[in-house]
This record gives C-alpha cells, sequence and structure tokens, in this order.
C-alpha cells in the first residue's frame, strides 16, 4: 500500500519527478559539506570523494552497488552520531538487514515517518537512500545550529538598468549586424540596405565640405555607360525584413486570413458535394439493410430457435455428463473391490491347492508315533527297574524277617 501512494505521489508530481532525485542528491552533498565529511570520513576510511550523483539509481550511471552500500551505512552511523545518537560503526562483514533496521530504527527516533521496506535500502542507491541520508544530514545540521538562509540580493539603481538595458540593446544590434552580414551564395553580388545607411550616417557624421564652384566632369560618357554597365549587378538593393515587427505579423495574418478564405470557397463546393454524396450512400445503405433484414427476418427466427434448442441440448448434455460422472466413479469403486475380492480368493485358493502342509502334517504324526514308540520303550524300562527294585526290596525285607526270628530262639537259653 505504501507503494502504490508513494507511485501515486509520483504521477502526481509530474513528469520531472524521475529527476528531482538529482537536486536531491546536489544538496544532500552540499550538507555533507558543511559538515566537513571529507576529512571525519573519507580521510578517515581511505574513501575517494563522491560524484554529485553517486546514490542516484540510473542506467546511465556506473556503479559498485557493494560499495555503494558500505558508504550508505558509514555515512548514516557519522550522521546518526553527529546527530546525537550514539550509533556503533558498521564493518564491511555485518549482516545487511540487521545494519538497515538499526539505521531506520533511529531514523524513526528522530521522528520521521518511513513507510518503506528497509529491503529498498540494501541496494546502496535510489530514492529511498537519499531521502534517509538527507533527514539525517538535516538531524546533524539542526544538532550543530546550521541553517541555510535566503540570500540577500542588493539593490540596483536606476542608472545601472538603463546601463543594462543599453548594453542589451547594443548586443542585440551587434548580433543583428552580424546576421546581416553573413552573405549567402545566391546574394554574393547584392548590395545590402542596411550597409548603404550606416555609410551614410557615417558620412553624415563628418564635417561636409562644400564645394566652392560647380563639379563639371571630366570622364567619356562611353567610358561611364561601360563602368554603369559592369557594376550594375552590384547596385541591386534587398530590403531585409524584420520578423520581430508586429506590422509584418499583422500583414502576415492578412494574407493568411485571405488565403484561408479564398481556399474555404473552393474547398466547401467540394465539401458539400462530398457531403450528399455520403448523405445518398447512407441513405441507399439504411435502405438496402432494411430490405435484408426484413428477407432474412424467418432464417433470424429459424437461428435463434435453433440457438435456444442447442442451449436446451448442452443443458442436458451436461446434467447426462455429470451422471455419467458420478456413475463412473461408482463404477471405480467397485472395479477397486472386486479387485480385492478376486486376489482374495487367488490366495485362498492357491494355500488350498498347496500340498506342502499336508506333508508337513504328515512328517509331524510320523515323527509323533516314533516319539510315542520312543516313550513306551523307555515306560518299559523304567517299569521294569520299578519291578525289580521292590522285588529286591522285598527280598530284603524277607531276609531280615528271617533273620530275626532265627536270633530269638538262640538267645533264649543263654539268658
Amino acid at each position: 500500500m505504501a507503494e502504490d501512494g508513494r507511485r501515486g505521489d509520483e504521477e502526481d508530481r509530474g513528469p520531472g519527478a524521475a529527476h528531482q532525485l538529482f537536486v536531491v542528491m546536489e544538496c544532500l552533498l552540499e550538507k555533507l559539506k558543511v559538515l566537513n565529511y571529507e576529512e571525519e570520513v573519507l580521510a578517515k576510511h581511505n574513501m575517494k570523494n563522491m560524484s554529485r550523483h553517486y546514490f542516484v539509481s540510473s542506467p546511465y550511471l556506473a556503479c559498485n552497488s557493494g560499495e555503494q552500500f558500505f558508504m550508505f551505512t558509514i555515512i548514516a552511523a557519522w550522521l546518526i552520531n553527529e546527530a546525537g545518537r550514539p550509533f556503533t560503526e558498521p564493518q564491511e562483514y555485518d549482516e545487511p538487514n540487521a545494519t538497515v533496521s538499526n539505521i531506520l530504527a533511529e531514523l524513526r527516533a528522530f521522528g520521521v515517518k518511513v513507510d518503506f521496506p528497509p529491503s529498498k535500502l540494501k541496494s546502496g542507491s535510489g530514492e529511498h537512500v537519499c531521502f534517509v541520508l538527507d533527514r539525517l544530514a538535516e538531524e546533524a545540521l539542526k544538532r550543530r545550529g546550521f541553517s541555510f538562509r535566503r540570500p540577500n540580493y542588493p539593490t540596483e539603481t536606476t542608472e545601472e538598468e538603463s546601463v543594462l538595458e543599453d548594453d542589451a540593446e547594443l548586443t542585440l544590434s551587434k548580433v543583428e549586424e552580424e546576421m546581416i552580414e553573413e552573405p549567402d551564395d545566391e546574394e554574393e553580388n547584392v548590395m545590402d540596405l542596411e550597409a548603404l545607411k550606416l555609410r551614410t550616417t557615417h558620412t553624415e557624421a563628418e564635417p561636409s565640405s562644400k564645394p566652392d564652384e560647380i563639379l563639371e566632369s571630366t570622364v567619356d560618357a562611353a567610358e561611364w555607360n561601360l563602368e554603369v554597365e559592369r557594376v550594375l549587378a552590384q547596385l541591386k538593393v534587398t530590403i531585409r525584413t524584420d520578423n520581430k515587427d508586429w506590422r509584418i505579423h499583422v500583414d502576415q495574418m492578412h494574407q493568411h486570413k485571405d488565403g484561408i478564405k479564398s481556399s474555404l470557397k473552393e474547398a466547401k463546393s467540394y465539401l458539400d458535394k462530398l457531403q450528399e454524396d455520403i448523405g445518398k450512400t447512407l441513405e441507399k445503405v439504411g435502405s438496402r439493410e432494411k430490405y435484408i433484414n426484413n428477407q432474412l427476418e424467418h432464417l433470424i427466427q429459424e437461428y435463434r430457435s435453433a440457438q435456444a434448442k442447442l442451449s436446451e441440448a448442452k443443458e442436458r448434455y451436461q446434467q447426462a455428463s455429470g451422471g455419467v460422472t458420478e456413475r463412473t466413479r461408482v463404477l471405480a469403486e467397485i472395479s477397486e473391490e472386486l479387485e480385492k475380492v478376486k486376489q482374495e480368493m487367488e490366495e485362498k485358493g492357491s494355500s488350498m491347492s498347496d500340498g506342502a502342509p499336508v506333508v508337513k502334517i504328515k512328517q509331524s504324526l510320523t515323527k509323533l508315533k516314533q516319539e510315542i514308540v520312543q516313550m513306551d520303550v523307555r515306560i518299559g524300562v523304567v517299569e521294569h527297574t520299578l519291578l525289580q527294585a521292590k522285588l529286591k526290596e522285598k527280598s530284603n525285607m524277607t531276609r531280615d524277617m528271617h533273620a530275626t526270628n532265627i536270633s530269638e530262639p538262640v538267645a533264649g537259653p543263654f539268658a
């Protein structure tokens, strides 16, 4: 929005707004010179002097955007410090966005309205760069108490004005004399009336010496006639008209007026005839148009009815095409489901026709039977071992019982 407003302002300022930037830059350079930037900035950083249009963005000026941006940041930082606000001097490898944002923040602190983005200053030249530096220079000048005043022009006396006017008249007369003295190729042998007047005035200015007696010619008449014929071509006098004379302009106006009247009289008859021909032609065209409209009325009606039918057919076609689209979408969904069912059936059929599971079951049964036989054998061995253990235990008990019974009678008589 700010850019649109700026463009509108430029259009309202007129065609000279494009060159106003050059004037602003020249004024900025003068302000910097007043602030002595050459010694405090350029000499300190070993920089060369700026040209009058250094920060102007123009295709006709050779420029280095990096150098211009660095120069802009250095001068802006120096002006901010001169205006009374502390600002760190930017370095060559600092972040450009941060540097520009800090400069604009300081400019807003001075009460200056900034209605453009910081990216406009990254190019190092252009209207916004000159605007920022110019406002900072004004703040620095206010800080120093410096202000530009209107020039006081000295009053001139009437005598000096008259002398100037006389000099101007003399200069103009000299220019006219120089213009008159320039000969043309065709008028080399033509005598100028102004030169004759000057000679006449020159001779009148000299003191006249009147002869005391009547002069008598001693030249032969034949020789005189020959001399007259020889210099006759040079005795032609031409009067040069002054284009600045208003009487000549009036005469020219009357001549042009008479010429326009005579031309108008001649052209009016042709224009009237042309107007009549055009009117007749227009009437013929109108009557022919009415006749054609009457002849083609039924065709126009048929065309209109055909257009109505065509619009109805298009509407029905759009409705039908909408139904076809919906049905096509449903068909695509059904086809997708059908493909899924077919894939599942194929997977189940392949699993049913495959004999690998049956073979695995048979192998498992055979292995299971073998393990059962082995378990039966082990069970029989365990039962046999257990039976032997029981029999051995029983025999041991029986032997112990017999031993006890025998020992009791033996011990009786000795007791």
